[in-house]
């Protein structure tokens, strides 16, 4: 009787060794893996960094706007708080020239001849200018050389009962006198202007409230006329 065969001995599944090659990684489109050192690598973002420079740059430009923009808002409006008061000064009329001591003057003795009112290209004097004041005249005073649009832009602002005229060595560009009261002016377009021309042209400060530069002289020199 003839012996079974014996089974053949174990074998293990043989396991086939992957192929050599380069270690995984990103493959480019040609199937070559992408290798990149350290120092091959992109750069990081700095999105962030970027965003907050921007950001401290436009707060500058605003600070730097608002800064002025500020300023001019606590700037005061204009008003008359700068006008000279004088008061109690003498009216009557004297021969000769006065030292006055205020330039223009402001009130005081005076000639007994005023001025006409209007607009005059040259200096006019002092004593005959006085005796307006007195009448409740505006007068307007520049220096010699203002602009002549800026002449033409007072001459519009003078009211009726008032004179225009150029002042040698005036303290200020324009300076406008009522009776006791005067103000410099920085010029022809200062917003205090008008408004010391509303405030004071009625002639609620003068000797002779409600009489005019009417009537005077048209002579800008004056003259002394007779004592009254």
């Amino acid at each position: 009787m003839t012996q079974p065969e014996p089974p053949p001995a174990y074998q293990p599944y043989p396991t086939t060794p992957p192929p050599p090659g380069p270690p995984p990684g990103p493959v480019a489109e040609d199937g070559e893996i992408l290798v990149r050192s350290l120092g091959e690598m992109p750069p990081p973002r700095r999105t962030g960094r970027v965003v907050v420079a921007l950001v401290a740059g436009v707060a500058l430009i605003a600070g730097a706007v608002a800064v002025p923009v500020a300023l001019l808002a606590d700037e005061p409006p204009p008003d008359l708080s700068a006008v000279v008061v004088v008061e109690d000064l003498r009216t009557d009329h004297v021969r000769g020239d006065i030292p006055y001591p205020h330039t223009p003057p402001i009130g005081g003795p005076h000639a007994d001849v005023w001025l006409d009112c209007g607009v005059y290209d040259v200096p006019v004097r002092d004593e005959n200018a006085v005796h307006d004041l007195e009448h409740g005249t505006v007068w307007i005073t520049y220096r010699p050389g203002l602009p002549d649009d800026d002449v033409e832009a007072l001459a519009d602002l003078l009211p009726q009962n008032g004179i225009l005229s150029p002042y040698e060595d005036l303290p200020a560009p324009v300076v406008v006198t009522v009776w006791g009261r005067q103000l410099r002016l920085d010029g022809a377009d200062d917003e205090r202007l008008p408004m010391f021309i509303e405030e004071y042209a009625g002639g609620v400060t003068a000797p002779e409230k409600g009489v005019t530069c009417a009537g005077g002289t048209p002579n800008p020199t004056g003259g002394t006329g007779s004592v009254v």
